[in-house]
């Protein structure tokens, strides 16, 4: 069974195109289209009414785009809204929540760090994980304003580098051995947040996993692309150099207001 329609992502902004890199290392054959909704980023900050009327409007997009698949590539998003998109559209979902099993499952001292939005922490699907690793001690850390930054193309700014310090100081204080990145912009951090943790400290993102599950979706329900063209489409409706940038030359973005 072929489906040459393509897979739908999106983003509060540019943090999922870490998630994107991951799928179309996995599935180099599938269509992509990708949205950056970076004018309302970050998501984190907003209520869940508002993180749930973006993420419906973001997927009406793609809908439009006649995806036959839509990544929720947003830890914010998918812990607030995913069950309301899966309720409202007849299209299936993949979402991305921070990892924890394998943080909790394979931690030595058992504690482990999470760094990740307001928005994402305090939402009922996360207590829900937190609560089944009651023996694994979770030090839960607010990324206050560094979704901005990423978005405002100050990844290596001198801000960032004293809020990351600021943030996994008392995390590394408290023993974890796992680090948790809650968040999809969050990867692009990572070189800097090595130069911070000890060389024992395990650093986790959900991008592969996520990958992975939509191979299995593409398999199981939907059917992967006859085509060997790579063709992929990001939209933007705020700050494309920062998207262009993060991408390279390689693609085009096309910004668009939505």
């Amino acid at each position: 069974m072929y489906n040459n329609r393509p897979i739908g992502i999106f983003d509060s902004g540019i943090g999922g195109t870490s998630i994107w890199a991951a799928i179309h290392q996995l599935l180099p054959n599938e269509k992509t289209i990708y949205l950056a909704d970076s004018k309302n980023a970050p998501y984190g900050q907003k209520s869940k009414a508002e993180i749930i009327e973006l993420s419906k409007k973001n997927t009406q997009f793609l809908l439009d785009m006649d995806c036959k698949l839509i990544v929720v590539a947003c830890n914010t998003a998918t812990t607030n809204a995913i069950q309301e998109l899966r309720e409202k559209y007849k299209v299936p979902f993949i979402g991305i929540e921070p990892a924890i099993k394998p943080a909790a499952t394979n931690s030595k001292t058992q504690t482990i760090g999470i760094l990740a939005t307001k928005g994402t922490l305090n939402s009922e699907l996360f207590h829900k994980t937190t609560e089944m690793y009651q023996d694994t001690k979770i030090i839960e850390q607010v990324g206050h304003g560094l979704v901005q930054l990423i978005e405002n193309g100050e990844m290596y700014s001198h801000e960032m580098t004293q809020l990351l310090h600021s943030y996994l100081t008392p995390m590394i204080e408290a023993n974890i051995d796992y680090l948790v990145l809650g968040c999809s912009h969050y990867p692009y951090l990572i070189p800097q947040i090595k130069k911070i943790l000890p060389s024992n400290i395990h650093i986790i993102d959900s991008g592969e996993a996520v990958a992975k599950q939509t191979q299995n979706v593409l398999k199981e329900k939907i059917g992967f692309s006859s085509n060997e063209k790579k063709e992929t489409i990001f939209y933007t409706n705020s700050n494309p150099k920062v998207l262009s940038e993060i991408l390279g030359k390689k693609y085009n973005v096309i910004e668009k207001d939505f």
